[in-house]
């Protein structure tokens, strides 16, 4: 076997990067009203007036970042006095890397040892020198550590500028997430608000047969295999991401058996994977002590409870309390400050709404109301995949 022989074997794909979550298609289906609303709060820019900030929410899978992506790129095709800078607060989650960023996005400049303010006055004068507006787009906006900073310098700067402005757009996938925020970024932020709801089945089968068509030979891709894919999305989240991975992991293993055409059976196949790579991704962007209370949840699955006299199958069941308690371990043995059992049930609720965890009230057996907590993926991997990234 060599290249040659690799590069020559039959493929169902013709451009596998068209079912890439990453790939931004020339249609965003089932995304047209709301595009629409995020366009009629940018469009002021063209008349040289400064755009509200908008807030977008939704779950994961939603179509978010992909409509704004398409927004983008049909503003800069058009003449504006406008600048729409687009940030992953993955990878820029503090305000120092987000000015930093916008200084050498904008005029160049990005050296390290400056202070937050430096990046800021070039900024301004960016601003200020050619009566220009800013349109800064935070993607997982939650995720930025000093956010309420970020908002209130972004959202001051308008009171220095003579004609031009800083917008926000900020996404997430936390609808909770403003909660968090305080009176005066929650009044700047929520000026504007666009609600991503989750795709339904036939929605899915849809963006699924559009993209197959993009990605797929002709013939290639039986229906069967879009419409588990959809159905299994649907039924779980309502996340296009995760349909678009279980088609294209699905032609991925027809091509490792040598099949011509997708079907069911390599869905089926594929679906294990996939929700591996999404628990991971999940978990990765969690903020550091989510992380810490779901290892310590692991590690209690491991060691098991200390109430198994409760009731039957109480070995999976971990009471809140017993959880608070190996976190403060765990938290100890890594040297990390210990936050109150109060945030702790916060995080438990946070794990909850991302699928990882479930909660459970105390039914007979127990004395007096408790909250119970179950561990929804195994134990062992999920123990290994969060060490990684706590002790990386």
């Amino acid at each position: 076997m060599n290249f040659k022989d690799i590069l020559s074997e039959k493929s169902v794909f013709i451009n596998k990067d068209a079912l890439s979550v990453h790939y931004l298609p020339e249609r965003i289906i089932h995304r047209e009203k709301e595009i629409e609303k995020i366009m009629r709060v940018i469009a002021p820019v063209f008349k040289n007036k400064r755009p509200n900030n908008v807030f977008i929410y939704g779950k994961s899978g939603t179509g978010k970042t992909s409509s704004v992506k398409s927004i983008i790129k049909q503003f800069k095709e058009l003449p504006s006095n406008g600048y729409i800078n687009y940030i992953n607060c993955r990878m820029y989650n503090t305000r120092y890397k987000i000015l930093q960023k916008l200084a050498n996005d904008i005029v160049g400049f990005s050296k390290n040892g400056f202070p937050p303010s430096h990046f800021y006055e070039r900024i301004m004068s960016w601003i200020n020198n050619g009566d220009r507006f800013l349109i800064i787009v935070l993607d997982e906006i939650d995720i930025i550590k000093d956010l309420n900073e970020l908002i209130y310098t972004l959202t001051r700067a308008n009171d220095e500028v003579r004609t031009g402005g800083i917008s926000i757009i900020g996404i997430s996938n936390r609808i909770d997430f403003k909660d968090k925020l305080d009176n005066r970024s929650r009044s700047a932020l929520l000026e504007s608000e666009v609600v991503f709801p989750p795709y339904n089945s036939e929605q899915l089968k849809e963006i699924l047969a559009y993209r197959a068509n993009l990605g797929f030979s002709e013939n290639a891709c039986d229906m069967s295999a879009i419409n588990l894919a959809a159905a299994i999305a649907a039924r779980e989240t309502g996340d296009a991401r995760y349909a678009l991975k279980m088609l294209m992991y699905a032609g991925e293993i027809a091509d490792e058996k040598k099949d011509e055409i997708v079907t069911y059976k390599h869905v089926e196949d594929a679906r294990k994977n996939v929700e591996k790579d999404l628990v991971i991704e999940a978990v990765a962007t969690l903020p550091e002590h989510q992380q810490l209370v779901l290892y310590s949840l692991s590690i209690l699955s491991i060691n098991g409870s200390k109430y198994h006299k409760l009731g039957e199958n109480q070995e999976e069941l971990f009471m809140m309390g017993e959880l608070y308690e190996s976190y403060k371990q765990v938290c100890k043995e890594l040297k990390k400050e210990v936050r109150s059992s109060r945030w702790c049930k916060e995080y438990i609720r946070e794990l909850e709404g991302l699928g990882l965890v479930e909660t459970i009230g105390s039914g007979k057996g127990i004395r007096g109301h408790s909250t119970l907590i179950k561990l929804l993926y195994s134990k062992d991997w999920i123990k290994r995949t969060v060490e990684g990234m706590l002790l990386h």
